[in-house]
């Protein structure tokens, strides 16, 4: 275990084996932080991001840092984060504080200047994040957010709508989506057996619709009416 510590020179399987131990552990402390931190780059999670990215960067590339203080510390970052988090969620004041609540760019077509000071974006920015929701005038856009994550919600004026079902009053089919029974050639027998199918009726079918083996196919879908669709290797 001497790579953990302080060295003048680690050999090649050292310092495989300290990338090795980094990476599980940089792993484990991702997956106590949760899927927030991945998904969501907000500011609590950008500085743990950079803390944990500048610390563990270090030892895997100079044999005079161990990696034990380097581990040590990531735990503390880590748990200090977890305790933001929770924090965050049970008082709303410190919430507001650390993810500032959502605020308007666009209020009936009108650009709200000082707000797009506030989220320190220029009007180019704004411009940009409309064509990327294919709304080519300003004055279409009833109300437009600035997230707290950085994203901009646009809502258009009814008019400007796209026309639903709902809006002309006509009755659709509830939605279901198809179960996934095929993947990367195997079956999947926990969901196969879930719509209450078997292996042999699914060799079957697959063979008298598509003339293909099982071990052929990327993916195989299935709906509610039996009808099954898959996509072979190509």
């Amino acid at each position: 275990m001497d790579f953990f510590q302080s060295q003048e020179s680690l050999t090649s399987i050292e310092w495989i084996l300290r990338a090795v131990v980094a990476f599980l552990f940089l792993f484990f402390m991702a997956k106590i932080m949760g899927q927030r931190s991945i998904s969501q780059l907000q500011l609590l999670d950008f500085i743990i991001a950079l803390s944990i990215g500048n610390i563990v960067a270090h030892p895997l590339s100079d044999e005079g840092l161990g990696l034990k203080g380097s581990m040590i510390t990531m735990t503390v970052l880590v748990a200090l984060y977890l305790i933001g988090v929770f924090a965050s969620l049970k008082w709303r004041k410190l919430r507001h504080f650390i993810d500032t609540p959502p605020f308007s760019l666009i209020e009936n077509g009108k650009i709200i200047s000082k707000n797009l000071k506030r989220a320190r974006i220029s009007i180019d920015f704004l411009l940009s994040e409309l064509r990327k929701e294919k709304v080519e005038d300003v004055q279409k856009v009833a109300f437009a957010l600035w997230e707290p994550d950085g994203t901009i919600s646009f809502f258009l004026h009814p008019q400007y709508q796209a026309m639903t079902p709902a809006n002309m009053n006509i009755v659709t089919k509830p939605f279901t989506f198809p179960s996934t029974i095929i993947k990367e050639g195997k079956i999947e027998l926990k969901e196969l057996h879930r719509i209450g199918k078997n292996e042999n009726w699914l060799e079957h079918k697959v063979k008298s619709l598509y003339d293909a083996d099982i071990h052929d196919i990327l993916l195989g879908t299935i709906d509610q009416n039996d009808q099954l669709k898959i996509f072979l290797y190509h």
